[in-house]
């Protein structure tokens, strides 16, 4: 019961000198609020906007129609260009798409030719040219079907698709939810590791070795300060932020998920507490914290399915604590995943945050030491 008191009161110094950095509580309010609705906004995967051209060398009825049935918010009104200007659009990137119908295209559809259309493509943003020459080719068919009277002039088969978890395919749901995971994984390192290399620069180390406390008592003060102030941030955020303002639907329990998040920012606390018995100071903190971040993020299946990886490179990654919790928040907030299916996600986090809090120790008890 001491410790645990001792745990308790180090803890409430933690969230005190918290208080008193008005820098470190900004970042928290901007990166759980501004930055997640800004992000989610103003990043895309579906098609919005984009410019096209064509060539009609055809001027005939069809070639007229496919130019109207590219409509916003997809596409930009269809700009008319010349076959000699076509490398020049592209190359200056004025225009990601340029449609290319060549002469006498709607008089060899009708004689039962098969003509050519051509379509060119800006793949510099591959996510643009994949999804829009996608939409493009959807719309020719359309077109064409109405034009011939066939429900589908390649195929006899009809295809219906209907999406799940995500009815209308808003990026800004998936995007919304990644943010929040990856600033956690962000500021749950950040804020426990500023949290020792403030007391170092501060002086108040000193104090703390004086004093009836043990290491883990100190760490552990850290981990539970910092921790919850990032959970209660999570949670606001994610009601009133992605919820509220985004009109993201959440499907899943928000105590499941509140019990993951605190499993996972127990695991990134005692990183950030290993890294920061590390570095000498905080700029070298910073610096060894953003490879650590960096490959987290992009690696842990957000935005890179796993499944997409070498084999070597997702094996490495199971022992990151972050691919598990995107797993787990994943099917929690997505898709309503119950305890029964995210169990073993949690398992997973609970034993690499054990191993990270063992190590984590053992660095702490060796700065400490040479701190005396």
């Amino acid at each position: 019961m001491r410790s645990l008191e001792n745990i308790f009161r180090l803890g409430i110094k933690e969230l005190h000198s918290l208080r008193n950095d008005p820098v470190m509580v900004f970042l928290i309010l901007y990166t759980f609020t501004v930055a997640i609705y800004t992000v989610a906004h103003g990043v895309k995967t579906e098609v919005s906007n984009a410019s096209v051209g064509i060539v009609d060398e055809d001027q005939s009825n069809l070639s007229r129609t496919f130019a109207a049935a590219l409509l916003k918010p997809y596409f930009k009104a269809p700009e008319p260009l010349t076959p000699a200007e076509i490398d020049a659009a592209l190359d200056s990137g004025t225009h990601s798409f340029v449609i290319d119908i060549p002469p006498d295209f709607e008089a060899d559809l009708l004689a039962g030719r098969r003509p050519t259309l051509q379509i060119s493509v800006d793949a510099t943003s591959m996510t643009l040219a994949g999804n829009g020459t996608a939409y493009i080719q959807s719309i020719i068919a359309a077109e064409l079907g109405r034009f011939l009277k066939t429900e589908n002039p390649e195929s006899p088969v009809q295809l219906q698709i209907r999406a799940r978890f995500n009815p209308n395919l808003e990026s800004s749901w998936f995007t919304a939810i990644m943010q929040i995971i990856n600033n956690v994984t962000m500021l749950s390192m950040i804020l426990a590791g500023a949290a020792v290399i403030r007391e170092r620069e501060h002086g108040t180390i000193e104090h703390l070795l004086v004093m009836p406390v043990t290491p883990i008592e100190i760490m552990m003060a850290k981990v539970w300060a910092n921790g919850a102030v990032i959970l209660a941030a999570v949670l606001v955020s994610l009601l009133v932020v992605v919820q509220g303002l985004l009109g993201v639907a959440i499907a899943g329990s928000y105590l499941l998920f509140a019990l993951g998040t605190a499993l996972f920012l127990f695991a990134m606390t005692s990183l950030g507490i290993t890294l920061a018995t590390i570095a000498r100071s905080m700029p070298q903190f910073g610096l060894l914290a953003i490879p650590f971040f960096v490959v987290m993020n992009m690696l842990s299946g957000g935005v890179t399915p796993l499944e997409a990886m070498p084999q070597a490179l997702r094996t490495f990654m199971q022992a990151a604590p972050s691919t598990h919790y995107t797993a787990f928040a994943q099917a929690v907030l997505m898709r309503g995943a119950g305890l029964s299916i995210v169990w073993p996600q949690l398992v997973a986090i609970g034993g690499i945050g054990a191993a990270l809090l063992g190590y984590a120790l053992l660095r702490f008890r060796q700065s400490m030491a040479a701190a005396r």
